[in-house]
């Protein structure tokens, strides 16, 4: 379960996964946890003179990876506004479209330097049949792969620094004036004179003295486009070999963490009173019944919220009593609280949240392993709409601008890996838990432990011996 205190936010639809309004809820395909931290994104760009093929060897690429998390960027949304002399040349085919002046640079840049952090952007959206942009922006969130494409992506110094790899489409010159005239009329509503004028006025003079020198700085120059089946399984060879190897320094940099050090400073545990360490035998012991399971276990839930609770920000403010006297006290002095539980143990501790959180709102979220890769994943998140539902599990913070400091990250029972994991790839989290076991075994079971905590509660669990896979056991 994790508690948070910061400002509401207005969720909104987007490409590939969307917000379902009427159910609320967000299905995040093959999310991972992990996203965001420690730059685990890859970011590979097209360059490429107009109508060469950048579009569909991207897709290509991106079919090819079958990677579940990946966002596909073009330059073309990044056009600047025009105002009316440019719109009325724009309309007699004069405004030259294909010049580095006519991009929005500074956005680009904003909006990909974002999306390498894991971050969730707005992303204008182009109508090339008004040559304006339309009042709905798309809100694009981070991925595990970057896929951007544009004719003058290696134009700018600042937006080649974001770049992991560069690869230039070289496609025949009159193939792509054909690709241009058939895209321009039939999909933008041109007609050919205007075309074959702009191409010669504009995209013709601007390939030469802005694009094709860019080829240099390519890593690799793609001839024939996306018929050039040879070169886009390299580039997904690449992109594979670069993925794996940042996971591994993830995974590393995680598993020596805790290695000599002592607990983090942002931990908080519960005191181990007499009734604390009571109530823990008994939830520990095997024997328990699962009517004693629930009933200790929610009693320790509800001392875990309250210790929580001690330590969001407060304001000092003055009050009258009935009396007539005034009181100094205290007053949380944030909009909301927000309240996010990790399926299924963590739905659990929603109960003691509600009951000493007044209208506090809720958000639930389903993390499960990825079989082929081991890697944990946010499958599922639901949460009441205009609310941030990602708290506590960084993959989905970055989405809403959620500051580390605001998160409380709370759980019944932690081992001190997991403690130190959480810690050193998110600093500011505030860790808060009833205890901290020493160890785990070979199977990442804690130890001593608490079992499966789902399965003991709901009464799922059968006769082998407990395993810490359910989220209340991190």
């Amino acid at each position: 379960m994790m508690v948070a205190a910061t400002r509401t936010l207005t969720l909104c639809s987007r490409s590939p996964t969307t917000w379902t309004k009427a159910a609320r809820t967000l299905v995040l395909p093959g999310r991972g946890l992990w996203l965001g931290w420690q730059a685990t994104e890859l970011s590979s760009c097209l360059c490429g003179g107009s109508a060469s093929g950048k579009t569909t060897v991207a897709t290509r690429i991106i079919e090819a990876l079958d990677v579940p998390w990946v966002v596909l960027l073009s330059m073309d949304s990044f056009y600047k506004v025009l105002d009316e002399g440019q719109q009325a040349l724009a309309a007699r085919s004069d405004y030259n479209f294909d010049h580095p002046d006519a991009f929005d640079f500074e956005l680009l840049v904003s909006v990909l330097r974002k999306l390498k952090k894991g971050k969730s952007v707005k992303v204008p959206v182009y109508d090339f049949t008004t040559h304006s942009r339309r009042r709905e922006w798309k809100t694009v969130y981070g991925a595990n792969v970057i896929v951007f494409e544009g004719i003058l992506a290696f134009a700018n110094k600042e937006l080649l620094k974001l770049l992991d790899m560069k690869v230039f489409v070289d496609t025949d010159s009159d193939i792509r004036l054909v690709r241009r005239l058939q895209r321009d009329i039939m999909e933008r509503g041109r007609d050919v004179a205007g075309v074959i004028k702009q191409y010669n006025k504009f995209v013709k003079p601007a390939f030469e003295q802005y694009i094709e020198p860019t080829v240099q700085v390519a890593d690799i120059v793609v001839p024939r486009g996306g018929e050039n089946f040879v070169a886009l399984d390299l580039i997904v060879q690449h992109v594979h070999s670069q993925l794996e190897k940042r996971e591994i320094t993830v995974r590393a940099a995680l598993a020596s963490a805790h290695q000599g050090q002592p607990l983090p400073k942002t931990l908080s545990v519960l005191e181990s009173t007499p009734q604390v360490r009571g109530m823990h035998t008994i939830i520990r012991n095997k024997d328990t019944t699962r009517d004693e399971f629930i009933f200790y276990s929610k009693r320790l839930m509800r001392l875990l919220i309250e210790h929580a609770l001690s330590f969001l920000p407060l304001k000092s403010v003055t009050v009258e009593t009935p009396q007539g006297t005034m009181y100094e006290g205290k007053r949380f002095h944030r909009q909301r609280i927000t309240g996010v539980s990790i399926l299924r143990a963590g739905e659990t501790m929603e109960q003691a949240l509600t009951a000493v959180c007044k209208d506090i709102r809720l958000g639930k979220i389903l993390i499960q392993t990825n079989l082929d890769t081991g890697e944990p994943e946010v499958s599922r998140a639901a949460a009441c709409s205009t609310t941030c539902v990602g708290w506590g599990v960084r993959s989905l913070l970055p989405d809403h601008d959620v500051q580390e400091d605001r998160i409380f990250l709370l759980s019944l029972l932690m081992a001190e890996m997991g403690v130190h994991s959480v810690a050193y790839a998110f600093p500011r989290v505030h860790i808060i838990t009833t205890a901290v076991d020493k160890r785990v075994n070979e199977e990442f079971h804690i130890i001593p432990g608490i079992g499966n905590f789902g399965d003991r509660y709901f009464g799922t669990d059968g006769p082998s011996a407990w395993c810490e896979s359910d989220s209340m056991d991190c």
